[in-house]
């Protein structure tokens, strides 16, 4: 239940830390969008950006997305200045990124936006749901290991720090909640649990913080940001194998794959009959067990809280097999086309004519034919033919 208490004081600044895959996307969009209403009523979205990723890349130290440029100290100040512009208002600094301060990191971040003024939002959903997402990502920024093998590695070897050394950096939330108590007290640190059966709950929640009115934060249309199937997903972590293989440069992976295949698959609607990533049982399981040891942790910090943290440990194992090539659909392998063929700038993205429907049809047999495998052969080929004829072969 909220509490009227948590309304943010005049002047000051609710930092949204994350962490990652706990709907970051979806409020920061809704955010932005009503940047300039909110500004209005004394509350201000710091920026012009969806959010405050480059500051905090900053101030961690992080790498960013492959291909995508540096942060820099100025991205910092720049928010930092922003900040305190706005210094008698309310102010919204929002990132994921934050989530992986150090303990020093972190006093930075507070000491410079105004011991005073900041309040941390942390937003959690069950671990057991976060992995399929994070290992999704993190294969959509280069990686190549299969979801089995990466579930081992983070759940099973320790010290857990491979393949992906940021997940537990990101993710042992009991140690997020920590870290922010001890430098804010438990009065100035609330953690949101979402609840999934209510969509609309953490714009409403957000709204409450800092004093909008009910219905101001709404999604953002035209912003897709679905997860990628199985088969989606698959087809990724192939061509990763082979951008590592043939050392093709990552700014080549960031137009190619990431704006090119992957933004144009996600511009279609999966179908219900395309599997999701599955998680095995012994990992549910697992997830389960570490995210109850957390509740009770978070619960002991006595920070506000916003939901049931019980519900971050009640994941239940779905039936269906985490191994194997799955099957793609011939719609996702044509976006996955056009969009690598698009992205090499051979073509014009301006739509064409229909095509007869004979010539639809034979498209379709055609690509019918073609396994994740398979179609990874293919895509690898348009890329050296078509935008790296002198490199990497």
């Amino acid at each position: 239940m909220f509490s009227e208490d948590l309304l943010l004081p005049e002047r000051g600044l609710l930092l949204h830390i994350g962490p990652h895959k706990t709907g970051t996307t979806a409020i920061q969009g809704a955010l932005k969008l009503a940047r300039p209403e909110m500004a209005k009523l004394g509350v201000i979205y710091a920026g012009k950006a969806r959010q405050h990723q480059m500051a905090a890349l900053a101030i961690t130290g992080g790498n960013g997305l492959t291909g995508f440029r540096p942060a820099e100290q100025d991205d910092w100040d720049a928010l930092v200045a922003q900040v305190h512009e706005a210094a008698d208002k309310r102010v919204i600094v929002s990132s994921e990124f934050f989530d992986e301060c150090t303990d020093e990191m972190a006093r930075r971040v507070v000491d410079e936006f105004g011991t005073d003024r900041v309040h941390v939002v942390v937003t959690l959903r069950p671990l057991a749901k976060i992995m399929p997402s994070a290992w999704q990502q993190y294969v959509r920024n280069g990686l190549r290991r299969p979801y089995d093998e990466w579930l081992d590695g983070i759940l099973l070897q320790p010290p857990y720090d491979k393949p992906s050394p940021s997940f537990w950096r990101r993710h042992h939330h009991d140690v997020l909640v920590e870290r922010w108590v001890k430098i804010l007290g438990p009065e100035r640190v609330v953690v949101v649990v979402l609840d999934e059966s209510d969509p609309d709950s953490l714009m409403r929640t957000f709204e409450r913080f800092v004093g909008l009115p009910v219905g101001m934060l709404q999604p953002e249309s035209g912003w897709d940001n679905r997860s990628l199937t199985a088969a989606e997903t698959e087809l990724v972590r192939e061509m990763n194998v082979t951008f590592q293989a043939r050392r093709w440069p990552p700014e080549v992976y960031n137009k190619v794959i990431r704006l090119g295949l992957i933004k144009e698959m996600q511009r279609r609607k999966s179908s219900r009959d395309e599997p999701g990533i599955t998680t095995p049982k012994w990992a549910i399981d697992r997830a389960n067990e570490i995210a109850a040891e957390a509740a009770e942790r978070i619960l002991a910090t006595g920070a506000h809280l916003i939901g049931d943290l019980g519900w971050l440990s009640n994941v239940k194992a779905k039936d269906g097999d985490s191994s194997g090539s799955p099957p793609l659909n011939v719609e996702a392998a044509t976006a996955a086309l056009i969009g690598t063929i698009v992205a090499t700038g051979v073509v014009s993205k301006k739509k064409p004519a229909a095509a007869e429907p004979a010539v639809v049809n034979h498209l379709e047999r055609q690509l019918d034919e073609f396994g994740t495998r398979e179609l990874a052969g293919e895509l690898r080929q348009r890329i050296v033919e078509r935008y790296l004829p002198r490199r990497g072969r």
